[in-house]
């Protein structure tokens, strides 16, 4: 019997370990803290820095092209170029805007592409401009006709809970700035801001929208723990900074109950934190047995997660990887393929099948 439960446990450590290694990452090319990415077509993606560059990488050749352009950014703590989105013909960008007098705020600009000079317009800013390097989001989705994008609550806490102030929320606007005139506000949130469409968070930098089941996901950082991945739902909030997610503050202080009736609930927690940051729902071949799954990559644990989440009664995750190439920023799928590709703090890689 104690023969047979060997096997057994030996049989499983190997097929497990099989399974993890069934990948290689490879290093694509070198960037100096590259933060958001999207595929301009299946051979080119677009990139920003945050420290204002944004680039065209060419994923076959290694090719690397700088694009000018004309956001009037600031490298400020954790800000500067954030987010940036391709879609038929016109550039999305996320990022600290300098508002004056030291104050800034996360702003959303739109171009028509052109891969030389870029002239963007402003179609969002958050209100009212702060004096704080912390927490400013930001990340961008694309569903239907509305650009989604989620704002960070500066660091200062209980603004998350106020909805006549934009820090801290997620915001749903058309592609050229206009408001839906099914937002909150116009439903049954009279006092929320014409753009705010969920409220409670804190410093959310992952966002996607999902192929299969149509709804928009999001994580979010939690302070010392309480990071979490979930839906975003219309009219709904958080609780940041009532609920603590399961995290104190970084005093060593409790925020407050992990969730509570009347707010919406995550779907997973990390307690400790993992600093979570860029999701993706899988959706491709060359990994098509994740199609659905949730991709989850993290700063401080520098790991790949997969969250398999049809049936919330039984949330399932693994670790894919940790520690191998350092803190990932952002997640996109290639468009055809499958394969995927990340930003580390300073590099583009690659992961595909062995």
């Amino acid at each position: 019997m104690k023969k047979i439960i060997f096997f057994i446990f030996l049989y499983l450590l190997l097929t497990s370990k099989s399974f993890s290694e069934n990948f290689k990452l490879e290093k694509i090319i070198g960037l100096n803290e590259p933060w958001g990415s999207s595929f301009l077509n299946k051979d080119e993606m677009i990139i920003t820095e945050k420290s204002g560059k944004i680039k065209i990488i060419n994923i076959i050749s290694k090719e690397i092209k700088n694009i000018e352009h004309d956001i009037n950014f600031v490298e400020y703590g954790q800000g500067g170029l954030l987010d940036i989105i391709y879609e038929k013909g016109y550039v999305w960008v996320s990022y600290t805007e300098d508002r004056g007098n030291s104050k800034t705020s996360t702003s959303i600009a739109k171009s028509k592409f052109n891969d030389k000079k870029l002239f963007f317009k402003n179609i969002f800013q958050a209100e009212p401009p702060i004096k704080s390097p912390y927490h400013f989001g930001s990340r961008l989705a694309i569903k239907d006709d509305y650009i989604y994008a989620s704002v960070g609550e500066r660091g200062k806490g209980m603004i998350a809970q106020d909805p006549t102030k934009h820090p801290g929320s997620i915001i749903r606007v058309y592609k050229d700035g206009s408001v839906p005139k099914d937002n909150p506000k116009f439903k049954n949130k009279n006092d929320w801001l014409p753009e705010i469409y969920q409220i409670g968070i804190r410093n959310p930098q992952g966002l996607t929208v999902s192929d299969f089941d149509g709804k928009v996901y999001m994580s979010n950082h939690g302070a010392r723990g309480g990071d979490w991945f979930g839906e975003v739902k219309i009219g709904e909030n958080y609780g940041w900074k009532i609920l603590g997610w399961g995290g104190k503050n970084y005093s060593g202080i409790p925020i407050g109950p992990k969730w509570k009736p009347g707010f919406t609930k995550a779907i997973q927690y990390w307690v400790p934190s993992i600093a979570t940051s860029a999701i993706t729902i899988y959706k491709g071949y060359e990994f098509e047995e994740w199609n659905g799954n949730a991709l989850i990559t993290s700063l401080k644990d520098q790991s790949l997660r997969k969250i398999i989440f049809n049936d919330l009664s039984n949330i399932k995750e693994k670790i894919i990887f940790k520690g191998k190439i350092g803190r990932i920023r952002d997640i996109q799928i290639h468009p055809e393929s499958g394969k995927i590709f990340f930003l580390s703090s300073d590099a583009l890689w690659l992961m595909e099948k062995k």
